[in-house]
């Protein structure tokens, strides 16, 4: 008789795929609730598939632990930064991803970000949680508001657009985007104007990222992308941590060079409680949240599943 292959699953998935994983009957599940580089490496040997997380780090090393057995590599997220791809196709390791289903999710996420920055909502909630809010008030907590104002989305891939469409109603009187190549049919749908990145710093009231992170990424928001900002912009991070230079966020946001960031990623996850951006008044941070709803997780990790069978 011929074996059933074996599937590394490397965490728990949400409650619905969970109990479709245990009920696989074509192949041999072996699942943790979290490995270290070194476990994942000494247990990806007897692996004919291999599920993960963003937070797995599929290196060099997985992928010459596994090779000769290891076929398919699926990771439970759209990015897949924490994959040495060209380790996969050395030795012959396909790779599944989960694009489209956590579009909306994500892109919710961005809104909230970027109107709990304008409004504010950090230092409120945080005053009511001291027992020291004062009232309603004609001067004080002031926020801003989007209407007339420059939205800009670097990177208009299917987050950036559903951002842009969720945004756009809040009364935005431009859309301006940055990406390598010029998205004419999706800049349509929200009547946005391909710019350089230079320009789209220069003139954005609310910049939201939601490029991939890749080489020509990696750092792109650093002191001199702040300096060109204006002091009124916010900055929002739906998408990998390492796109901001978090050193140089703190000193823009301390020298008065950005009004507010807001970011739902960021290098390590979480920080440390005491991170002077978690500490900082005019910075919002949620622990990557963005696709954290229980029908886009469950959806992802299904795709995840599909990928890991099909491979």
């Amino acid at each position: 008789m011929s074996r059933r292959p074996v599937l590394l699953v490397t965490n728990e998935l949400p409650a619905a795929a969970q109990q479709r994983l245990e009920q696989l009957a074509e192949v041999d599940v072996r699942q943790h609730r979290g490995l270290s580089q070194a476990e994942l490496v000494a247990a990806v040997g007897d692996a004919d598939g291999l599920v993960c997380l963003l937070s797995d780090t599929v290196g060099r090393d997985v992928a010459q632990a596994g090779a000769g057995r290891l076929r398919v590599v699926s990771t439970v997220s759209v990015g897949y930064d924490h994959v040495d791809t060209s380790a996969l196709r050395a030795h012959g390791i396909r790779l599944g991803y989960t694009p489209d289903v956590l579009t909306d999710a994500t892109a919710d996420t961005t809104v909230l970000l970027a109107l709990m920055a304008a409004r504010r909502a950090k230092e409120a909630l945080a005053v009511v949680s001291s027992g020291q809010a004062r009232g309603f008030s004609l001067s004080q907590d002031l926020g801003t508001q989007f209407t007339g104002k420059t939205l800009a989305i670097v990177g208009l891939g299917r987050i950036g657009l559903a951002t842009a469409q969720r945004l756009v109603p809040l009364g935005f009187g431009r859309v301006v985007y940055a990406a390598p190549r010029a998205q004419e049919e999706r800049a349509r749908v929200v009547g946005a104007q391909h710019v350089e990145l230079e320009q789209l710093l220069a003139e954005a009231d609310l910049v939201c990222v939601c490029c991939p992170l890749n080489a020509n990424t990696r750092g792109l928001f650093d002191r001199r992308a702040f300096a060109k900002m204006k002091s009124s912009a916010i900055l929002v991070n739906t998408a990998r941590g390492a796109i901001v230079n978090q050193d140089d966020l703190l000193e823009a946001l301390d020298s008065g060079c950005l009004a507010h960031a807001a970011l739902d990623v960021t290098v390590p996850e979480p920080l440390p409680a005491s991170h002077p951006l978690v500490l900082h008044q005019r910075c919002t941070i949620l622990p990557h949240i963005g696709s954290a709803t229980i029908e886009t997780r469950n959806a992802m990790a299904n795709l995840a599943i599909d990928n890991a069978l099909a491979g």
